[in-house]
């Protein structure tokens, strides 16, 4: 099976003359996505894969644990996470033809790595379906308790499944619009949250003393701060979801690499204000694990009707996470079966040009993970939830690894392609990389988060054999 199918050079040089170029050029168009992204879908994609219950009901965890310090929690592994995007970036603009950033671990580390981290991404992603889409379904059977669950998460993945299946302007339509109700109501948020903090609103004048008044700006100590971006950075995961997005998208690689920053900065900006905003509003010591802070500041500042307004944003969240889900798990098994590492049944698109047995077979097993929650919620799904808790650190450590490589030969051999450079190369690859170890050991140090660690390992063992075995029994090279 070539690692490449339509591009390679022993299936071009079967091909002659006419009939050859006009059955290279069917084959090609056969494989080729349409492109019917504009850049506001593409934008708010990015919005939409980061902005998610992580952040309005995730964050009670590590505000509790570590007081008002989780603002620089949550700054620092958004600063890992734009670096990591800086040099995708950097990537997109280097390598013609090459978009995704499981083949920039391919061009840099080999074919294992495109692999590997193809394969962990498709994994995160159909678990974070199942995730969701029960986070989704315990809000709505809040309202109609008549249902089950695993009825209405059911039913939610049917229906955004048969968004993705329209087309992939459907699916960056819904996305847009969710994606800008979450936008616009963080922004509304600070907004609300700011004039109390600041006295404009509140009865009792400025409440900022909130960040001191209980035990410190940093109750649990400075080490708190560090252990808590091992917490913190998966919330901001999330944004390399445009470069999967631009292979369909009608702009250039430049507009895609440039959006990909602007947007990374701009939810950074989003995350750590609206985190301080919480923690001045209300004592930290206050939030509840598990409940949203969101709706505890709005309750602290007059607004009855707060859980209300939350669940309805959650339940919004919930669905555009959802609905990205499907979009990302399909098109990674798309890019998988490109390079001949997924079945070549995979490659087909439907008459709206999506991968439709891609977004079907990756659908049927999040069915199978949200069957393992209801059949066996605490070993089956558990694990599997456990497991991810890493792997997207470990798809952008190779990530940060294969950036170095690439840029190390691209101002060896042809300096004149990168035209989108990392901040401060050599040190700031370095210091990614060894913020990404860091939390890493961190993890592994960690009762609460050791087993996420050690359940991925496992998964990435499983699939690293997996590669073996293509290689083994197929026509992969060893590299």
């Amino acid at each position: 099976m070539p690692i490449r199918p339509f591009a390679n050079h022993k299936f071009l040089g079967r091909l002659s003359g006419m009939e050859g170029v006009a059955a290279f050029d069917e084959d090609r168009a056969a494989t080729q996505l349409s492109r019917s992204l504009k850049s506001r879908h593409v934008s708010m994609i990015t919005f939409g894969g980061i902005i998610g219950a992580g952040l309005f009901v995730g964050s009670s965890t590590a505000i509790s644990t570590i007081g008002p310090a989780a603002v620089l929690s949550y700054a620092l592994a958004g600063f890992l996470v734009l670096l990591v995007m800086r040099m995708i970036s950097e990537m997109a603009m280097a390598i013609p033809g090459v978009q995704t950033f499981p083949d920039f671990a391919r061009e840099g580390l080999g074919n294992w790595a495109g692999f590997l981290v193809g394969w962990l991404y498709w994994y995160f992603w159909v678990v974070v379906i199942a995730v969701e889409a029960i986070a989704g379904a315990k809000i709505i059977c809040g309202w109609f308790p008549q249902f089950e669950v695993w009825e209405v998460g059911v039913v939610l993945m049917a229906l955004l499944t048969v968004v993705n299946l329209m087309s992939a302007r459907s699916y960056g339509e819904f996305e847009f619009w969710f994606a800008s109700t979450k936008v616009v109501a963080i922004i509304v948020f600070i907004l609300v949250a700011g004039a109390f903090a600041l006295g404009l609103t509140s009865p009792s004048g400025p409440t900022f003393g909130n960040l001191t008044a209980h035990g410190g700006f940093a109750p649990a100590g400075t080490a708190a701060i560090f252990a808590g971006v091992a917490t913190t950075i998966f919330s901001l995961c999330g944004a390399e979801i445009a470069t999967l997005a631009a292979a369909e998208s009608q702009e250039g690689a430049r507009t895609i690499a440039r959006m990909t920053i602007s947007v990374s900065a701009r939810i950074l900006v989003f995350f750590v204000l609206s985190i301080l905003m919480i923690v001045s509003v209300v004592p930290w010591n206050e939030i509840e694990v598990g409940t949203s802070p969101f709706a505890h500041a709005l309750r602290a500042m007059g607004y009855g009707e707060a859980d209300l307004i939350m669940n309805i944003i959650v339940l919004v969240a919930v669905l555009s996470c959802l609905n990205s889900g499907i979009y990302i798990t399909s098109r990674a098994m798309f890019g998988l079966a490109q390079n001949g590492d997924a079945p070549q049944s995979c490659v087909k698109l439907s008459r709206s040009r999506v991968p439709a047995r891609s977004i079907l077979i990756a659908s049927l097993f999040s069915y199978g993970a949200l069957a393992a929650s209801v059949l066996s919620p605490d070993r089956v799904f558990n694990f599997l939830v456990s497991a991810s808790g890493a792997i997207m650190l470990f798809i952008y450590l190779l990530i940060a690894i294969a950036q170095y490589r690439l840029r190390t030969r691209f101002e060896t051999e042809s300096p004149q392609r990168l035209l989108i450079k990392m901040w401060f190369h050599p040190y700031g690859t370095w210091a990614a990389i060894a913020g990404m170890i860091g939390v890493l050991i961190m993890m592994g140090l960690s009762k609460d988060h050791a087993i996420e660690l050690w359940t991925s390992v496992v998964v990435a063992a499983v699939f690293l054999g997996g590669y073996w075995l293509r290689r083994t029994v197929g026509t992969l090279p060893a590299q």
